[in-house]
């Protein structure tokens, strides 16, 4: 069985291949960081000389496996309507994991084939331009909305990667022409202007940073703009035309009251190991209670009982 069937069993949609070379995109990241555009996210900035050279990461490293792993197109929601990000998958185990543990199935499997070689799995785990390498490796493109897309799978995806120092051979890879072509939904669509332009993210007015990254309560102009969402924020692949498949929503969440009236321990049983601990429950009860104070506004607010 080849590593990409054996990827494919695991559930990866995409398995692409790269040498550790500087990143395509590593100049445009420094310019990035230097215009403070990545907000109170400090550690974007740090390790720089590690990002440009991957192999740094891995002794001997000679060999970057990229791999994509979808996730559901349905919107988690509380039973009232209040709703979070996809990724979020919150009857889930924390996606950071679940990635971990198959890639390192699919790192046995190199190590097995090319014995007396090392690896190593990141998951948002090191300072490397997963999406430079991803496009790289000929996977997929990056959209105008700065996430990656896989033609047929979208952008509902996460990526992950596995270092080794096994020399894999593998074709020329060509890089994906954008699938955009005119089109400009995403950055229309997008309630905050974080989309300055294509490919031009200010991630400091993106509202996945403001309810999850950023330090504090929204201010009342965030609160005006999160709609029903109160984690993250999936505008900008909603209205995205690759995107296809069941977008419904879907009630996995507890309801509001039980969110807001959890204490730490409670949250800790509930999403301890979910994607929603990185927030923690302060963040989140605050996110909640600004949707709502919005939506009592409006007269659309959810009844909470």
């Amino acid at each position: 069985m080849t590593l990409r069937e054996q990827a494919k069993g695991l559930g990866f949609v995409g398995v692409g291949f790269s040498r550790p070379a500087k990143p395509l995109f590593f100049d445009q990241f420094c310019e990035w960081i230097s215009a403070g555009k990545q907000g109170e996210m400090g550690w974007m900035g740090r390790h720089l000389n590690l990002r440009k050279n991957p192999s740094t990461l891995l002794e001997d490293c000679h060999t970057i496996i990229t791999l994509a792993y979808p996730y559901s197109p349905k919107k988690p929601c509380t039973p009232e309507g209040l709703s979070a990000a996809r990724y979020s998958e919150p009857q889930e185990i924390d996606y950071h994991d679940r990635l971990k543990k198959k890639a390192k199935i699919l790192a046995g499997a190199v190590q097995q084939q090319y014995p007396g070689t090392q690896t190593r799995v990141c998951v948002d785990s090191a300072p490397i331009l997963e999406r430079s390498f991803a496009y790289q490796s000929g996977i997929g493109f990056i959209g105008k909305n700065n996430m990656f897309m896989i033609p047929g799978y979208g952008s509902y995806l996460f990526l992950a990667e596995i270092l080794t120092s096994a020399l894999l051979s593998y074709p020329e890879t060509e890089l994906m022409e954008s699938r955009c072509g005119s089109c400009t939904r995403c950055l229309e669509a997008c309630p905050t202007g974080a989309l300055e332009a294509p490919y031009r993210l200010n991630a400091a007015r993106c509202l996945s940073y403001l309810t999850i990254e950023k330090g504090g309560p929204v201010d009342n102009e965030t609160a005006n703009q999160i709609g029903d969402c109160f984690l993250g924020c999936d505008v900008c692949q909603e209205v995205c035309p690759l995107n296809k498949g069941d977008e419904s929503k879907s009630v996995v969440l507890p309801s509001i009251d039980e969110i807001l009236n959890m204490n730490d321990e409670t949250f800790r049983e509930v999403f301890g190991r979910t994607a929603f601990a990185r927030a923690g429950l302060g963040k989140i009860r605050d996110n909640i209670n600004a949707v709502l104070k919005v939506l009592r506004i409006t007269g659309s607010h959810p009844d909470t009982g």
